[in-house]
């Protein structure tokens, strides 16, 4: 009875012991699901804040955060699209991400060489120069970057101008072991002689010595060893720009006094420095001389000033009998321009001022072409190739390549001119040969209507 007793009572207990612990299992459940929903509630709070925040910042969080994860490499100014076109356009060169800093031409004619803000260094071929897709041959400027280039006379090595460390640097071209790629080989760094800025680099033909010209009046003569030979002092209270004549017999400095200074620069038998010796100077301009630029046979130089004209110089004269250039024509700029350079046959003369083109006749001064947004940033170099058929030019991150019509037309008029003072049959069915040649290859590149009409006017 008393056994009974027990296990009646022990029922409701069970029953009570049951009923709290589902209470306070209840209890914590509802705590758990509180908490959850006011943390979801502050995460949602706090992702409309950051969602407010990028609208009223025009998106920059997001931006910033790509910017970081990309680098800064460029800017929006050197991300914006060339879009130039003209008829006398053959190409433009692409896949520099920097601004483009400096450009030259091979002397055997195969390759232009680039070189940009962003450490590189392409080698790019001039048969490729009417064709869509270029092939490149990339190189770096380790720890630095190349403002001013120039290549070796035999076309196996090119110097530099190191930005940072303002010195020479000397690369040599190879070819890999199995000869299936030209590799680009740092090979001499020179010393600092002097702390002024270099703004000019030049390498003569004869292989025989560097210029570097400096913004202040020292000018310094290198031989290949990277050993000074002479430093020249140009008196002109600044330097503009500096070059090597083709011939590599001659230095020439422009800068702020108005005139051109040239200097001979003489070796003896055994190949050894001996001297340079000013030989002629370059009079007429009112103002500074910007730049200048010899033909091929050194005989004529054009040069452009900031008084708003450019001239163009006989300096085919026996200056050793003191004998001065002769001016041969003078042209009146409707607007500035600081960057000029003569075909190596001095028949076509480009000037370049801002981000605008222009190209004239050098024999009658005539303007054929002016050519406007060529780049989106100023022009920083033009030159021509060593065949006289292309004007290369950049300032931005792209190249244009132009074809010299210029060139073409008065090729045409001087062979023409030739024909009609030919004594023989023989010359004068080879000066046709010639002629023919040059009105193909002008209407191919103009297109037929263009090319018949110029045929036309040569007849």
């Amino acid at each position: 009875m008393a056994e009974e007793l027990v296990n009646n009572n022990s029922i409701p207990v069970i029953a009570v012991t049951a009923a709290v612990g589902a209470v306070v299992f209840l209890f914590f459940l509802l705590c758990s699901i509180a908490r959850k929903g006011n943390k979801d509630e502050a995460e949602n709070e706090n992702q409309d804040e950051v969602t407010k925040t990028e609208k009223s910042s025009g998106g920059k969080h997001k931006d910033s955060q790509k910017k970081s994860k990309s680098g800064d490499k460029g800017t929006s100014k050197k991300n914006v699209s060339n879009n130039f076109s003209h008829p006398w356009l053959s190409t433009t060169l692409k896949g520099h991400t920097g601004s483009v800093t400096c450009m030259d031409f091979s002397p055997n004619g195969k390759y232009l060489i680039s070189t940009a803000q962003d450490r590189s260094i392409f080698l790019w071929s001039t048969k490729e120069f009417q064709q869509k897709v270029h092939k490149l041959i990339r190189g770096n400027v380790d720890l630095d970057e190349a403002t001013h280039i120039a290549f070796s006379p035999d076309s196996r090595a090119f110097v530099v101008k190191l930005e940072n460390e303002n010195t020479l640097r000397i690369f040599r071209l190879g070819k890999k072991d199995d000869g299936s790629a030209v590799t680009m080989t740092q090979a001499l760094d020179f010393p600092k002689k002097h702390t002024a800025e270099i703004i000019s680099l030049a390498i003569a033909s004869n292989g025989k010595f560097i210029l570097t010209c400096f913004d202040d009046t020292k000018i310094i003569l290198w031989n290949i060893k990277g050993e000074v030979i002479d430093t020249i002092d140009t008196r002109m209270m600044h330097n503009y720009y500096a070059t090597i004549s083709p011939c590599g017999r001659f230095v020439g400095v422009s800068g702020f006094t108005p005139e051109v200074k040239v200097w001979e620069v003489i070796f003896d038998k055994g190949g050894n420095y001996k001297e340079s010796k000013r030989a002629y100077e370059l009079k007429g301009h009112n103002s500074g001389v910007t730049s200048f630029s010899f033909s091929n046979d050194s005989f004529k130089v054009a040069t452009v000033s900031k008084d708003g004209t450019w001239k163009l110089f006989n300096t085919g004269v026996k200056f050793e009998l003191d004998q001065e250039p002769k001016l041969l024509y003078t042209g009146k700029l409707s607007e500035p321009m600081k960057l000029i350079s003569l075909s190596l046959d001095g028949r076509t003369v480009a000037l370049a001022g801002g981000t605008t083109l222009m190209i004239v006749n050098s024999s009658s001064g005539k303007v054929e072409e002016i050519m406007r947004d060529v780049h989106t940033e100023p022009i920083c170099a033009l030159s021509f190739d060593v065949s006289g058929k292309y004007l290369a030019t950049t300032g931005d991150r792209f190249i244009q390549i132009l074809h010299n019509i210029t060139g073409y037309r008065a090729t045409i008029q001087d062979l023409q001119e030739k024909e009609r003072n030919a004594t023989t049959a023989g010359m004068k069915d080879r000066l046709k040969q010639q002629i023919k040649e040059a009105r193909d290859s002008l209407c191919i590149i103009m297109g037929n209507e263009n090319g018949q009409a110029q045929n036309g006017q040569s007849k």
